[in-house]
């Protein structure tokens, strides 16, 4: 894997929207913090472009993202939010002069679609992190832009997670590769499609009903996504639906009942996600997962 330049006081972030549209009032206080960390943000007018529910045409997304990428200025690319609305643009841009100078592409979400192209077809490490959209006036978005930006700078990251009844102690170590569930499920059998063998999956989820939770985890068992895993990692199953009649299990009981037959390395309630506390992940990158009555623990160098 190829590690981005990291970033040093006063680099340049480019932000995007190729998903969902934004305002430059949603974004403001994210800017704020960015810059009092040290660094330049930068955007073209296109950023605050709408189409429907999209930030912009497709062209205008894409487009905007490819100026970013290009840009030699630019050390890291920060999607503005999620939604829906990356996978429509993938296809469409040139990463030929991203290869040469790889920067990193940040955000979680429907970034996913990012992470998971960019890490099977070109080998580069990405950051699963906050999102502007994210970002409001309190500890804990002063906390996530913090993790984001130690991720961006090179520090380790070490994060420890409190016990959960369903974690499957072990210890394991892989490159760690993933995001959100719903956004892998919709990928696989694309050229964005990722390997899963001999790594640890990172997944998490918002706003779905836990029937569709369970379609994705069998899917995954069933295309063999999980067989030869090193380990998995759960984030936030936030704002999780049922139907009239319940489905019967929470998110995490569906998760650790397709989990079951592996002898991998479980742990839930990793902050990570669409809850308050969001740490940042360099997905790509080798990583320690160590889960015991203790908790789990994470660690990237």
């Amino acid at each position: 894997m190829i590690t981005p330049t990291y970033l040093k006081p006063g680099d340049k972030i480019g932000l995007v929207a190729p998903a969902r549209k934004i305002s430059v009032e949603e974004i403001s206080k994210a800017i704020e913090f960015i810059t009092l960390e040290g660094f330049q943000v930068e955007y073209s007018p296109d950023l605050f472009a709408s189409n429907n529910q999209f930030g912009g045409t497709d062209i205008q997304r894409k487009n905007s993202f490819q100026e970013m990428l290009d840009n030699p200025e630019i050390k890291a690319i920060l999607a503005v939010r999620g939604g829906y609305g990356s996978v429509r643009i993938i296809d469409d841009i040139d990463f030929t002069l991203f290869k040469k100078n790889p920067k990193w592409i940040c955000g979680f979400s429907d970034v996913t679609v990012f992470h998971s192209h960019i890490h099977s077809n070109y080998k580069i490490e990405t950051l699963h992190c906050t999102m502007p959209f994210s970002i409001n006036d309190d500890l804990f978005s002063k906390n996530n832009i913090r993790y984001m930006i130690d991720a961006l700078t090179g520090r380790e990251l070490k994060y420890n997670t409190t016990p959960h009844s369903l974690n499957r102690y072990g210890e394991a170590s892989g490159i760690v590769i993933g995001g959100n569930l719903s956004i892998l499920y919709s990928l696989i059998g694309s050229l964005s499609d990722i390997n899963t063998d001999n790594k640890i999956l990172l997944i998490e989820d918002v706003d779905e009903y836990l029937y569709h939770i369970d379609r994705m985890m069998m899917n995954l068992k069933r295309s063999g996504k999980l067989a030869n895993l090193a380990g998995i990692i759960v984030g936030g199953m936030t704002e999780m639906n049922d139907n009239t009649i319940p489905f019967g299990k929470s998110a995490e009981e569906i998760v650790a009942e397709h989990c079951a037959e592996y002898s991998f390395p479980v742990c839930f309630n990793f902050p990570v996600g669409h809850g308050e506390k969001n740490f940042a992940i360099r997905l790509g990158q080798i990583t320690g997962l160590k889960v015991d009555s203790n908790g789990g623990y994470i660690f990237q160098k």
